[in-house]
């Protein structure tokens, strides 16, 4: 079997050794758009994370027969090209649920205990010079007691929202696609939730509901110090909004996921005054050393499921 990996270098040092057992195992770090078609010829099967598979790739190799995504998302594929060529594509779905609920709140912390400010306070010498044990200058708040909004309550969004609760914070969500999820949190419509909640985080994938859901007159609604995380994808937050509001009002943004990835040189939010209420991680909620472990072996096990010769 002949089997190109496109963009292992999404991977990092992820064992790989497990492909072997295939065959003729090509490993590409990175590929291009001009590089793809040359990569893939005479394949069997191919893994991309991010490389783009058109109905032309597919139509120039004739011997593909199985297309791995190492990711959950399917949009780099053409899939009705694929089902027209009887190509079968596999994603993988639920590996990063723990390592993105454990950035959520990482994130939260991050924000929510001004923990930028106080170790650099410590750092530069202040806190040496200090006249009492103690720094109180930045006031933080606890998680209990305070409403939890989310927005986009699957696997990941439940998940937050039971340890949220834990945290004996008071929890509500938003449906995007308008279904009733669950019983267990509060069902509340997206106007009452930015109005009334202290920390919001998003876990909902991008569509046509959800494509800049969050904009400047939405978010100008937001309670004075409220906390938004947006841990779906890029897009459903306006960011020229948030790089205005931010130094407008006193709202704290942490944003893992980008309309463009990796980031634009000089993007509005690289000029903020108020950085302090601003976290941005570069696509990082996923890639816990397990997650990526979970997902080559779930990569591995699609390949064997598909009985190719």
């Amino acid at each position: 079997m002949k089997i190109a990996l496109l963009d292992t270098l999404t991977f990092g040092e992820t064992d790989l050794s497990g492909f072997n057992q295939f065959g003729d195992i090509a490993i590409f770090k990175t590929t291009s758009p001009q590089e793809t078609q040359e990569r893939i010829a005479e394949c069997d099967a191919i893994v991309t994370n991010k490389v783009v598979i058109t109905a032309e790739h597919m139509d120039a190799t004739p011997s593909l027969k199985l297309i791995c995504i190492a990711a959950t998302g399917m949009n780099n594929v053409d899939l009705e090209a694929a089902k027209e060529r009887n190509i079968e594509v596999k994603n993988v779905a639920g590996y990063s649920t723990d390592s993105v609920i454990q950035h959520t709140f990482s994130m939260l912390f991050y924000l929510l205990g001004h923990s930028r400010y106080f170790d650099e306070s410590v750092k530069d010498g202040t806190y040496s010079k200090s006249a009492i044990f103690t720094d109180i200058s930045k006031p933080f708040f606890e998680v209990k007691g305070k409403k939890w909004g989310i927005i986009g309550l699957g696997t990941i969004g439940r998940g937050v929202g039971n340890i949220a609760k834990a945290f004996g914070a008071e929890v509500f969500y938003y449906s995007t696609s308008g279904v009733n999820r669950t019983e267990d949190f509060q069902r509340l419509n997206l106007d009452d939730m930015l109005k009334s909640c202290d920390i919001i985080t998003i876990h909902a994938p991008l569509n046509e509901k959800t494509n800049n859901l969050l904009d400047y007159e939405q978010l100008l609604t937001c309670k004075d110090g409220a906390v938004i995380l947006n841990l779906g994808r890029g897009g459903i937050i306006n960011e020229e909004a948030v790089a205005r509001i931010i130094d407008e009002k006193n709202i704290s943004f942490g944003l893992d996921v980008l309309k463009k990835e990796p980031m634009i040189e000089n993007h509005p939010l690289l000029s903020v005054k108020n950085k302090e209420n601003l976290y941005i991680t570069p696509h990082i909620a996923w890639a816990s050393v397990e997650a990526r472990d979970t997902l080559i072996n779930a990569i591995i096990q699609n390949i064997i499921d598909s009985e190719l010769d």
